[in-house]
């Protein structure tokens, strides 16, 4: 039997099969297709079902990792949407939060909200802050206002009550009546989407997810259309923003929780695999065609936060802690309105791609000046299966970037990997030094496509020491994805003082999460062995706006004592200092359920018999030319040391190797790399 897991990235598809029984690997990479990015993912399994002889019956598992959502909200491709609220709400989601992180940059504006104000309306009804009805909802103006929303052609309709993360019942029946008038209609309604406190974050979250809906479940359903088409019959499974997989009819319901889905998959995969390494704690360093995601992973286990900004629109749902910026292969390079050399966000995606692609494109990359420095090939992406146009790459570089600068081409294109490398270093700070790491402690775990291209230029920047390359980097989102279990997220708010007389409520509150949980778990056909639950709190000293995260594992039922104990720690960590006597308030009461992966034993390491030296040519480093030797990484044995310079060539990837630097193949095939740091 056999187990299929892809990323559906914005310039690359990437794909990873692995055979249940004898734990061999096979890894495929295609350009994605943007404007159906179903078509892609057939491509890659037909691709396994013709060349390994796999018969759709064996396929025992498809999960997928998406960014459909996020790509719909960055470019504003959802549906048209209307919100209904409480009277007195309508104008929640402009006002937002008075918070300016650029205080000083007058050109930053908050985006336009994904609904617009003539299509938010109001009703009358109204909950107090403990779930009591206060006023009544009048089911008249609910039904004036979807049929307003009828004649206007709404597609997908966002419902959002004031307090209705205490009781859901007014939304429910507003629903109810909106379905009766739009049939045909995608709701979403905040008590489902996120029942917790903090209006502005429960109506950005449920706005977005009613404005993706419905090209989302098209998108799904073309998806599993060409599954039917190959005779593949298994029920897919997504990866969502925290790391799990969950059906589709959940992402169905709620696709805002797959915005980070393929990017958490990869830091999944690093996880585990650089921890079987021995290196627990890593710096994850993903680097595609259009971005480069980073995340921290301490003894073994990824972050996570609740909060998160897609295209500058507020998210809150539990995810992983990845930080995300313009920079991959893709970012275009070029000469901004004083004649400074840029690079990103802007990327050319995978249509046109990079010049060098000869797909249209007409704006230099940072793919392209690898190419010009001779780090890439024409003939080595995707194991020669996509040619590259060198010469047209650095006619290009020469026109747009070198000659207005007055630079030798070398160095222009030597100054946008420099540029873009910066970039990267400085991503990899905002999750680390700035929260009081030091990066000297961390390994560097470098995939995606161009991840090992940078990674040895990154770790000297960041001042990182060892450098992990997995075996075919390229597709370890998709690898991630075969290693994620099944599960899911639940959140209940209860702001209220703890004390003796409150804190059985607590214990009280989680058992019947538990509970949900459960049913949940049986929903996605979990067997009870495999099941297991983390409880947490958020809870904030009194007088506190912001609550800090305390970790109860799979115990909730600890004393009130342990919990302070905990929750001084906690506050320490996050903020240097506790308050002793303060008295401490629980705001949100949080339930991760998972169900335990398939997992099939990977097969160990063992290279290809051949002569790993591919050859040798001139590639371009800081102080010039080198006479560089090329590898065939499938043919390196184990323990084999390398000294740089040297270039690591595999189907998914291509590592660089600086001079200076030094790297041996581990017991388990992963490069690991000594970086040497110099003097600045």
């Amino acid at each position: 039997m056999y187990r299929i897991g892809f990323d559906v990235g914005g310039t690359f598809t990437d794909f990873t099969m692995i055979n249940s029984r004898s734990g061999r690997m096979s890894h495929f990479k295609t350009p994605s297709t943007p404007e159906d990015r179903s078509q892609a993912i057939e491509t890659g399994l037909s691709h396994f079902l013709n060349e390994y002889g796999v018969s759709p019956d064996d396929c025992a598992f498809i999960g997928h990792g998406t960014t459909v959502a996020t790509n719909m909200v960055i470019e504003r491709r959802g549906v048209l949407t209307g919100l209904i609220t409480t009277r007195g709400a309508r104008d929640v989601l402009e006002i937002g939060r008075q918070s300016r992180p650029q205080i000083y940059d007058y050109t930053v504006t908050k985006p336009e909200p994904l609904v617009d104000r003539w299509l938010r309306r109001e009703v009358r009804e109204r909950l107090d802050a403990r779930g009591a009805v206060l006023v009544p909802m009048d089911e008249q103006d609910v039904r004036e206002v979807a049929e307003d929303m009828w004649a206007a052609g709404v597609e997908a309709v966002a419902i959002c009550f004031l307090n209705a993360y205490r009781d859901g019942r007014h939304e429910q029946r507003a629903a109810e009546i909106v379905r009766e008038i739009l049939p045909e209609a995608y709701i979403s309604i905040s008590s489902e989407v996120l029942p917790e406190f903090r209006e502005f974050e429960r109506f950005s979250t449920t706005v977005m997810n009613a404005y993706v809906g419905p090209r989302m479940a098209a998108y799904l359903t073309a998806f599993e259309g060409r599954l039917r088409s190959l005779g593949i019959g298994v029920e897919p499974r997504t990866i969502h923003s925290n790391g799990a997989l969950m059906s589709l009819d959940a992402v169905r319901a709620f696709p805002v929780r797959t915005c980070l889905s393929g990017p958490a998959a990869g830091v999944v995969g690093a996880a585990k695999i650089a921890g079987a390494a021995g290196f627990d704690d890593i710096v994850t360093f993903d680097v595609g065609g259009t971005s480069t995601d980073v995340s921290l992973v301490r003894d073994g286990r990824p972050t996570f936060t609740t909060n998160r900004l897609v295209a500058h629109y507020p998210i809150r749902c539990p995810m992983m802690d990845i930080h995300v910026i313009g920079a991959g292969g893709g970012s275009i390079a070029a000469l901004d309105d004083i004649g400074a050399l840029s690079v990103g966000p802007r990327s050319a995606g995978s249509l046109p791609g990079p010049i060098a692609y000869g797909r249209g494109g007409t704006e230099p990359t940072v793919t392209d000046a690898n190419l010009v420095l001779g780090r890439l090939s024409g003939d080595t992406l995707l194991s020669g299966r996509m040619r590259l146009d060198v010469e047209a790459a650095k006619r290009a570089i020469a026109q747009k970037i070198a000659e207005p600068m007055g630079l030798a081409l070398e160095d222009a294109a030597l100054g946008i990997i420099r540029i873009a490398v910066a970039k990267m270093g400085r991503a990899i700070r905002a999750v680390s030094t700035e929260r009081g790491f030091r990066l000297d402690t961390f390994a560097l775990c470098a995939y995606g496509g161009a991840g090992p291209l940078h990674a040895c230029a990154v770790a000297q920047e960041t001042g990182i020491r060892t450098v992990v390359v997995p075996a075919q980097p390229g597709t370890l989102c998709a690898q991630g994805i075969l290693l994620s279990d099944v599960g899911f997220d639940f959140v209940k708010t209860g702001v209220a003082t703890v004390g003796p007389a409150q804190w059985p409520q607590v214990a009280a509150a989680f058992a019947g999460m538990a509970l949900h949980g459960l049913t949940w778990l049986d929903g996605e056909g979990v067997s009870t062995g495999d099941r297991v639950m983390r409880f947490s709190l958020d809870a904030r000293y009194a007088g506190q706006n912001h609550e800090v995260q305390i970790d109860l594992a799979d115990n909730p039922e600890i004393s009130l004592e342990v919990f302070r104990v905990l929750f001084a720690e906690a506050h320490r960590r996050e903020y240097g200092y506790d308050i002793d006597g303060r008295d401490v308030e629980i705001v949100n009461l949080r339930l991760s359920v998972s169900g335990g992966a398939t997992t099939a034993p990977r097969k160990g390491y063992c290279a290809i018999d051949g002569d790993p030296v591919l050859g040798a040519r001139p590639i371009y480093f800081t102080d010039g030319w080198y006479e560089t030797v090329l590898y065939d990484r499938t043919r390196i044995p184990l323990d084999t040391i390398i000294e740089g310079p040297a270039i690591i060539q595999e189907m998914s990837s291509t590592t660089v190797l600086e001079p200076g630097q030094k790297l041996q193949v581990d017991h388990q095939g992963n490069i690991v790399i000594e970086v040497r740091h110099y003097a600045k």
